[in-house]
């Protein structure tokens, strides 16, 4: 099982800063909800992305998605962390669609929850999304 503590207080700094300053980059113009991500990869590159808001809003891309299409296109699909910044008074956590998303390339993954206040809080995915259907539960093996 996952956990914060494996991963070093400098590594959570570096995710931290990054998802702050993408989080300014965020497209919210209809929920005005700006969300920063940052994701580690097990090579310690850290990828980055923001919320991309659509009128239909189902067409909206969420900050996590985009941190890990980001990392996945510079061929990446082995991540040890991710954080994400909103600006609420408790930190929020990945939606159920990214849970998904992160469960496709982690079997677990600590995550940090923080907000521009210094408020953080920690999970995992095995905490967000104990159930999981995931291409394991196939009967191919990828």
């Amino acid at each position: 099982m996952a956990d914060h503590k494996d991963i070093d207080e400098q590594s959570w700094q570096a995710l931290a800063s990054a998802a702050i300053t993408v989080r300014e980059r965020a497209y919210a113009p209809y929920s005005a909800f700006a969300v920063g991500a940052a994701i580690l990869t097990t090579d310690g590159r850290i990828f980055t992305g923001c919320n991309v808001e659509n009128a239909t809003y189902g067409a909206t891309s969420c900050a996590e998605r985009t941190a890990i299409g980001s990392a996945v296109a510079a061929g990446a699909r082995e991540f040890s962390a991710l954080c994400v910044i909103t600006d609420v008074e408790h930190p929020s956590a990945p939606c159920g669609i990214c849970r998904q998303v992160i469960a496709e390339f982690c079997d677990d993954l600590p995550i940090m929850m923080i907000n521009p206040a210094g408020a953080r809080a920690f999970t995992t995915l095995d905490e967000l999304l104990p159930l999981r259907f995931s291409g394991r539960d196939f009967k191919f093996s990828r």
